[in-house]
């Protein structure tokens, strides 16, 4: 079984797939880490170097590659993977996908203290940084939305998260 875990940044994905992974003794698999790992590059490099487009198209290639697999794992994706190409479709027919939906408040302060980490934010001030987050959002929930099963992670501990998790996908 694969778990791929969906969300804007900042929702706790990374963290929470990491916790998952152990607890249910499945591989994790970080798509963003993979593809860095793969090309040589940071993300951040492949953006800047390469492009965004050239980018979606490798994390098409390596989502794929791992969705084929038999493995079980556990699969942190990047915020924008299910906007791009069929993603979500190919995500949902090969794994079971769990959105991690976090508040705009809650990113916000999150992702105010990673901003140098974040190519796509790190330009954009603390002040304009809600409004930003809430219009992505608002354009990529119609992809996130999709997903089999959510959980809300405002205010949680990511155990807790776990916890739902493996609760609504009986493990």
């Amino acid at each position: 079984m694969i778990i791929s875990l969906i969300g804007y940044m900042g929702c706790g994905k990374s963290h929470v797939s990491k916790i998952l992974s152990e607890k249910i003794n499945f591989r994790l698999i970080d798509l963003d880490k993979e593809i860095s790992r793969r090309n040589k590059l940071t993300i951040p490099e492949i953006f800047e170097k390469k492009g965004e487009i050239y980018f979606r198209k490798l994390e098409r290639e390596t989502l794929e590659e791992i969705l084929a697999t038999e493995e079980n794992i556990v699969l942190s994706l990047g915020g924008g993977t299910p906007v791009y190409y069929n993603n979500m479709e190919i995500i949902n027919h090969n794994s079971k996908s769990v959105f991690l939906r976090a508040s705009v408040a809650t990113l916000s302060e999150r992702l105010s203290k990673q901003k140098e980490k974040r190519p796509l934010i790190a330009h954009i001030s603390d002040e304009d940084l809600p409004e930003f987050i809430a219009k992505h959002l608002f354009e990529r929930n119609i992809f996130y939305n999709k997903a089999q099963f959510s959980v809300i992670t405002d205010s949680r501990t990511p155990e807790d998260i776990v916890n739902e998790i493996t609760e609504k996908l009986y493990l």
